[in-house]
């Protein structure tokens, strides 16, 4: 049996990153990283796609944007209230409410597409954890199909991983 997932721990991020450009070169994208901090060169090694939750955003601020012009122009028709010469729809008066449903709209977005995107619910599988993690070690996990394990395996000890585990629901469970 060839395959499975390995965990790789590493003193230095250059080494880790290093080590997920090969990984991904020899044709294994199913990776996960673990560091005691943010590291974006991590997160850039990865190659993950953009949060759509911008999209959200932009979406729910247009429209409320759009509202907030599109409710005081309607009541200023069909209502109309003509005095002193101002015009029917004056827009500058309409910019302060128009503003303030974009703010409110665009917060509400991005609330609803945090919820839709983070898919909240039990993960699908054990995550890997080594104490070093907390302690300023970075780990990188990857899972190798059957025929790739020993590929996976070579290319972590080439990067200069320290530690090298097979990772299984038993190890999950003992760390």
């Amino acid at each position: 049996m060839d395959g499975g997932r390995f965990l790789g721990v590493f003193h230095e991020v250059d080494t880790a990153v290093e080590a997920i450009g090969n990984l991904r070169q020899a044709g294994l994208t199913d990776l996960e990283t673990y560091s005691p901090l943010p590291q974006h060169d991590l997160e850039h090694a990865l190659h993950r796609p953009q949060s759509p939750v911008r999209v959200f955003t932009l979406v729910g601020a247009l429209t409320g944007l759009a509202t907030g012009f599109a409710l005081p122009i309607w009541t200023g028709l069909d209502w109309p209230l003509i005095t002193g010469g101002m015009p029917m729809i004056p827009i500058p008066a309409y910019v302060v409410p128009a503003f303030e449903l974009m703010i409110l709209f665009g917060a509400l977005a991005t609330v609803i597409g945090l919820f839709i995107n983070a898919r909240l619910g039990a993960p699908d599988r054990e995550l890997a954890y080594h104490p070093s993690f907390s302690a300023g070690s970075f780990g990188v996990l990857v899972a190798a199909p059957e025929g790739k394990g020993s590929d996976a395996r070579r290319i972590l000890e080439e990067a200069g991983a320290a530690e090298i585990q097979a990772w299984d629901e038993e190890s999950a469970h003992e760390a």
